[in-house]
């Protein structure tokens, strides 16, 4: 895949309903400028796939994406199975399926790991709840990163200053004193806005930093892709006027060695990123 190929790459997203923007698959290149890869037909890109190599401790596919007119040809695994090579030296391969391409996964020797949930707001409205939270700064990303690290099990500074300089309106921080206690990002979407991740040491922390993202997107839709560790968490999303849209499974191949610690992941970037 080259820059070139990002319009067709987004008539893509728009035939999928997928939430893509033009700054997403510009991130997808400069991570992995020769690791990313389309399928043609006739000089016609019909799919793509992308991979994103996580410092050391794992790389990740995403954006599986074949369009509708060209499926059940065998492409979708096809861009896998060129992915994979592309990754074969890699101790751990992760990414997030569906439960339809859960079947396809497990034949290519990748195991479950955990659920993920899609939780949707169709009409995000001004929370008037009293936060810590306060906006994430430049100075902040070097001990941020370190934080996430720990937690997500791998660097992924590149994305994360990505996505403060592309949204800093959602990106916030809670600390006591010099020590960071959580933080959420988030950005734009073609349909809604996409809050995450949002790490925290405790589901108190999370509540806080997703009231700050949540006043920041009053009267627009919104997603967060979180996960299952903490039954409270997904009641009190419901609480608060999320619903359950659909489903994903955390997948691995390989020893996922750097598992980091998802409890504290109270929310993902997204499927196509981890």
């Amino acid at each position: 895949m080259k820059p070139d190929d990002i319009a067709d790459g987004l008539k893509l997203c728009r035939k999928a309903k997928w939430n893509q923007l033009e700054a997403d698959w510009q991130i997808f290149l400069h991570n992995s400028p020769d690791a990313c890869m389309v399928a043609t037909y006739k000089e016609q890109i019909v799919g793509t796939v992308t991979t994103i190599r996580y410092g050391h401790s794992f790389s990740w596919i995403g954006m599986v994406l074949v369009d509708p007119d060209f499926r059940q040809q065998g492409i979708g695994q096809q861009l896998l199975q060129k992915a994979l090579q592309l990754l074969q030296s890699e101790e751990t391969v992760k990414l997030d399926a569906t439960p339809q391409g859960r079947e396809v996964y497990l034949k290519m020797n990748f195991v479950d790991e955990y659920p993920i949930s899609r939780m949707n707001m169709l009409h995000a409205e001004q929370i008037f709840h009293l936060t810590i939270a306060r906006a994430i700064l430049k100075d902040d990303l070097p001990l941020l990163i370190k934080f996430d690290s720990k937690i997500f099990g791998a660097d992924r500074s590149s994305l994360l200053n990505w996505m403060r300089e592309k949204a800093p309106g959602f990106a916030f921080l809670i600390e006591e004193g010099n020590e960071i206690k959580g933080y959420s990002m988030g950005r734009y979407g073609h349909d809604f806005i996409h809050i995450g991740p949002v790490i925290a040491e405790n589901i108190s922390i999370a509540k806080d930093l997703v009231y700050a993202a949540l006043n920041k997107c009053a009267g627009s839709p919104v997603i967060l892709d979180i996960l299952h560790f903490e039954p409270e968490w997904i009641a009190w999303l419901k609480e608060i006027g999320f619903t359950e849209q659909r489903n994903f499974i955390r997948m691995f191949r390989g020893t996922n060695r750097f598992r980091g610690a998802p409890e504290n992941q109270f929310a993902i970037i997204g499927p196509e990123f981890g």
